[in-house]
């Protein structure tokens, strides 16, 4: 997954530019002639995407010379372009042929009919056997089938500038095992320097996905429920009147008021993550933050923001669980490919998917995304261990990581997990309050059947 934004305005602007796909009229290696359409993200500062299918494109059309590859990237955030794809899928004419998949969506869009079943292909495909378990099933639907595959995954650490803490006094490596550590942290960069922000934790719509990936979550998940503090496995229904969530929202109210973090205007700013790895943490103005471990990738050589001296200045460890109780906590989450349903030429979009997935390919996409491997065989490489110089920490916390919960409804519930966090960090409600508005929301979701009271 990589790192998780949301911007609601525009969402129905430019969408042309996805539903002018062609759409595509044979199959097999007959298709002579024929077009085989790929969309998928490309922004400013995520770009690995398009050097990948840049570079498939190339080698897909050398060994098949009658089919010509038409990239359709999308300049939008994760939500705007789940929204333009959703509205491709309408029609064959606009349906692309390959496509980059939320893991979060997948189960959604299987059952609208929009993925093709890829059971069959995987069983003959050799490298398969390459991918974790875990990375098989996020691409896997209700019914059991498998829909998608895994381009990488990543985790969630708590960041945080080594000279800014230092400076306060916080000895480094520092590893807290507690909230209240976290909040002393935040205090004791507060007192040392009152112009830095000490403790960054993303809230609200702004960020959408984000502020829960990179925030709520990571309070909610290290909580006395643990993993299943928003979707109880057992019983298949979604938690409300937990304690655990009122103290999380506690958690945000206490580092907002303080003024720990940036202002809530300003935290609410689809770009604010733009300043944290531009210029907060550049400029030694942030104590800490939880992000990715995409987070190198914005500071490496050819980066967005090229930051030669992070490896020296920054650490990462887990966030700590409220009370300790834990080694710590993290969240995962991960972005697929896809075959179309509605492919006229479902035999190459799925080996264009191959090769876009294969050893090679696979090991550059995630060593310049700074993503966690999927395949065993780019996992045990050295290039891989050694891309940068945060790999192993971030990788370890695969041991104590958390994922969504994939069911049609989560987008919904996600919402008003961000309404619950804007509501706190505004002045809107107390945590308790908008506790009860988003236990009240969750209800109107999913029904009375559908929620458990723990």
């Amino acid at each position: 997954m990589r790192r998780t934004t949301l911007t609601t305005a525009g969402a129905a602007v430019a969408i042309g530019a996805l539903l002018g796909v062609v759409g595509c009229s044979a199959a097999g290696e007959e298709a002579d002639g024929e077009t085989l359409t790929v969309s998928y993200i490309r922004t400013d500062a995520f770009t690995a995407l398009d050097t990948l299918f840049q570079s498939v494109k190339t080698q897909f059309e050398d060994e098949y010379p009658d089919v010509t590859v038409d990239l359709q990237p999308v300049s939008a955030s994760d939500e705007d372009y789940k929204t333009r794809l959703a509205l491709s899928h309408r029609s064959a004419d606009t349906a692309p042929d390959v496509f980059y998949q939320d893991t979060t969506t997948v189960r959604a869009d299987a059952e609208a009919g929009y993925l093709l079943p890829l059971d069959d292909y995987v069983a003959e495909w050799d490298d398969w056997d390459q991918f974790s378990d875990a990375a098989k099933q996020a691409g896997v639907g209700t019914d059991g089938s498998t829909y998608a595959v895994s381009l990488g995954t990543d985790t969630r650490a708590l960041w945080y500038s080594i000279p800014v803490l230092e400076a306060a006094g916080i000895a480094t490596p520092w590893n807290p095992e507690t909230w209240d550590d976290v909040l002393e942290m935040a205090a004791a960069v507060q007192e040392s320097d009152p112009e830095a922000v000490p403790f960054m934790i993303y809230a609200g719509t702004g960020t959408g996905e984000g502020s829960n990936m990179q925030g709520f979550y990571q309070l909610l998940y290290g909580t006395e429920l643990g993993g299943d503090a928003l979707f109880d496995s057992e019983s298949s229904k979604w938690v409300v009147g937990s304690q655990g969530f009122i103290d999380s929202l506690a958690f945000i109210d206490t580092v907002y008021d303080e003024g720990y973090a940036l202002p809530a205007d300003q935290a609410l700013d689809p770009n604010v993550w733009q300043s944290v790895f531009g210029e907060l943490f550049p400029e030694g103005r942030l104590g800490a933050t939880i992000e990715g471990s995409y987070t190198p990738s914005f500071w490496v050589e050819g980066g967005s923001y090229e930051w030669p001296e992070y490896a020296e200045q920054m650490g990462a460890t887990a966030f700590p669980t409220q009370d300790g109780d834990a080694d710590g906590v993290s969240m995962s989450g991960g972005w697929t490919l896809a075959v179309g349903a509605q492919s006229d030429m479902p035999d190459l979009a799925f080996e264009f998917l191959t090769m876009a997935l294969d050893f090679d390919n696979s090991l550059s996409y995630v060593t310049e995304n700074s993503q966690i491997a999927v395949r065993a065989d780019v996992a045990a490489e050295s290039s891989y261990l050694e891309s940068n110089p945060f790999v192993g920490d971030v990788t370890e916390l695969v041991e104590v990581t958390n994922f969504r919960p994939a069911t049609p409804e989560y987008n919904q519930i996600s919402a008003a997990v961000q309404n619950a966090t804007e509501a706190v960090i505004t002045g809107q409600a107390t945590p308790e309050e908008a506790a009860a508005a988003y236990d009240q929301e969750v209800e109107s979701i999913v029904g009375a059947d559908g929620v458990i009271e723990k």
